[in-house]
Formats: structure tokens, C-alpha cells, sequence
């Protein structure tokens, strides 16, 4: 970084790492990546040196391979020393995945935000062998297209316990306006909602980082979803609130660590794009709502594109998401379909 400003987004490492390496991204700070079994086929870690041990951002999916890989990290350019702390962004499985297994087999320290940790212990503890009849009809009420809605209803539900290590009891609590020392740097932390509650952010007092997690991304917009445990939430509110807020703490200069794709530079200059974005896809999404439709019909207007199967269901809670907020502020009204599908359409 030459500290010269900047209006757009600049990549300074064109590459990731190669699995089972590091690239040094700051002093004392190693980005890291970890395989995911889905299209977005990968999540960034970093490892930030605290002289006699490191603190770990974010952790990967559970499993045998991962935790190979991390071993591997350890014994090789982690140098054998310790982790002694593992601060998670957010509750999702490719980010507290692994942070269990650091409690237990390393006597690692947790830190992360309440409702992260809250949702993690509950939803790993939530095995379900059947769909729940909840579940199902929020599906139903999305308008999932019957073939797909008969396939997931032919196999074992996803459980959130299926890539999440169990959790022992204990952690330590991060919220908004929080002060942590981590690699030599004086954090604070600022907390974003939207793509998950209470997720943590962490700006460098003493220095041009920014750990966004998954709250700002460079090249792909957060997943921001509706599901079965609050069909009726308005989390698209609550990103763009969280990014107009967030904005006000960016610099040109900052490189802020995602916890996908690169690196980059040019903060303010992304979270304007992201919330216009948005805002364009809701222009879109009412264009659309000229007759009546379910959010299973609304992902041209939304993504632009066609959705495969493997997108499917990140799609459908995403344009629940966007109808929920034009429902709530007042821009579409909605009526139920015989077979139990939400219908919206604009008013007027």
C-alpha cells in the first residue's frame, strides 16, 4: 500500500495463497485459505502473531480435511506455536466451524459476539433427522419449485451440527465499541447485522486493516437471507443500515481482510457499490411485481442471471429477503396462493 488515495477497489495480491501456505498481508498478519464443498469454494482465515502464540480469525468448515490443513498450518508456517485465542466474525459453519476444536484440543480462548456464540451452541445442539413441518412450509410459502421441494424432502436434513464442532460451554464477549489488543494492534470493534446477527468487525486503531468477515466483501455481495427461524425479519434493513453506518469509519486507504475472495483496497468506495446495488435490485424487484408472483420467480430481476441448482437455496432466501423489506416498508402487498405460496405484487 503507497497511501495514495484512491476511489476504487485495488487488489494488491492478484492470487491467494496455495493451500497449506501464507502470504503475509501485514506485519505479523498471515492470510490463510480453507477449501468449502460449494460453489463459493473457499473461506479466508488469518492468523495474527501475539509473540508467544497466535489468535486465529475464523476457522472453516468442520471436518477431517480442514482440521488436517489447519494442522499442517500449525506444524508448518504457524512455526509450532501455540494458539491461544480464536476470535470468530460470525456464527455461520464456514467460520465457527473449527473454533470448538481449538477450545478443546488446543485450550484455545473463544472470543466473539454473544449472539454469534448463542446461535452456534443452539443450532449445533438441533439435530434434526426429519424435516420439521416449520421448515417445510416456509419453504412452501417461498414458492420452492416442487421437484427441488420433493428431493430435500428425500434427504436427511442439512443440520448445522454437520460442520460445526461441538461447542464446549465458555467464551468471551466482543460487542460494538469493544477494545482488543491482537498482533501487536489495537482493535475496535464495530458490530454489522444483515447477513448474520451481531457480526463482528474489527478496525485497526494504529494501522490501515480492517477485518470485515463476511459484512463487506470485495467482488460478491454478502449472502442476505429469510429463513424458517424468522420468516417475517427484515435483514436487508439491517445490512444497509449497517453499511451506511460502517461507511462513516472507511478510508480509501484501509485493506480490509474479507472472509472471502481478495484482499482489497478502496473501502468507502465498495460499500457505496454494495448499497446501490441493492437498492437497484429492489427497483428491479418491483418492475417485476407488476402481477402477482412468489420469490421463487423473483431471481432474474434480483441476481441477473439463472440460478443453478446448487445456487438454489441461498437464491430463495435472498429474494424472500428483498420482497420482506418492500412488504414491510409499504411497497407491495402480498396474498396467499391455494398450494400456500406468498404471492407479492407492487401496490397501485
Amino acid at each position: 500500500m503507497d497511501g495514495t488515495p484512491q476511489t476504487g477497489i485495488r487488489y494488491p495480491w492478484p492470487e491467494p495463497p496455495a493451500p497449506g501456505e501464507t502470504i503475509e498481508v501485514a506485519e505479523g498478519v498471515l492470510w490463510m485459505r480453507l477449501p468449502l464443498p460449494m460453489k463459493l469454494d473457499h473461506v479466508n482465515v488469518y492468523a495474527l502473531d501475539d509473540g508467544d502464540g497466535w489468535t486465529l480469525v475464523d476457522t472453516g468448515f468442520s471436518s477431517k480435511k480442514t482440521r488436517a490443513i489447519w494442522q499442517g498450518l500449525i506444524d508448518g508456517p504457524l512455526a509450532g506455536k501455540p494458539v491461544r485465542r480464536v476470535l470468530v466474525t460470525h456464527h455461520h459453519p464456514d467460520h465457527i466451524g473449527n473454533a470448538g476444536w481449538f477450545q478443546s484440543e488446543f485450550g484455545a480462548e473463544l472470543v466473539t459476539t454473544r449472539t454469534s456464540w448463542l446461535f452456534a451452541r443452539m443450532l449445533t445442539l438441533d439435530v434434526q433427522e426429519v424435516w420439521p413441518e416449520e421448515t417445510l412450509d416456509f419453504y412452501r410459502s417461498a414458492g420452492m419449485a416442487s421437484e427441488i421441494l420433493e428431493t430435500r424432502m428425500a434427504q436427511r436434513p442439512f443440520n448445522f451440527a454437520d460442520m460445526v464442532y461441538p461447542m464446549p460451554l465458555g467464551f468471551t464477549r466482543i460487542k460494538q465499541g469493544s477494545q482488543i489488543r491482537i498482533g501487536g494492534r489495537d482493535w475496535e470493534v464495530h458490530t454489522g447485522n444483515g447477513h448474520a446477527p451481531e457480526h463482528a468487525t474489527l478496525w485497526s486503531k494504529d494501522g490501515d486493516l480492517v477485518l470485515t468477515g463476511d459484512q463487506i466483501l470485495s467482488s460478491i455481495s454478502p449472502n442476505i437471507g429469510v429463513y424458517p427461524t424468522e420468516p417475517m425479519a427484515d435483514p436487508l434493513a439491517e445490512w444497509l443500515e449497517s453499511c451506511e453506518r460502517l461507511s462513516g469509519l472507511a478510508q480509501p486507504g484501509h485493506l480490509a481482510l474479507g472472509g472471502h475472495k481478495l484482499p482489497f483496497t478502496g473501502l468507502p468506495f465498495r460499500m457505496r457499490q454494495l448499497v446501490d446495488n441493492h437498492h437497484s435490485a429492489l427497483d428491479r424487484l418491483k418492475d417485476h411485481l407488476d402481477v402477482p408472483k412468489p420469490a421463487s420467480d423473483c431471481f432474474l430481476p434480483l441476481f441477473k442471471r439463472k440460478i443453478g441448482e446448487g445456487e438454489y437455496g441461498l437464491a430463495l432466501v435472498e429474494a424472500v429477503a428483498h420482497l420482506n423489506h418492500l412488504y414491510h416498508i409499504g411497497e407491495v402487498e402480498r396474498d396467499r396462493r391455494a398450494d400456500g405460496a406468498w404471492l407479492y405484487q407492487c401496490k397501485g
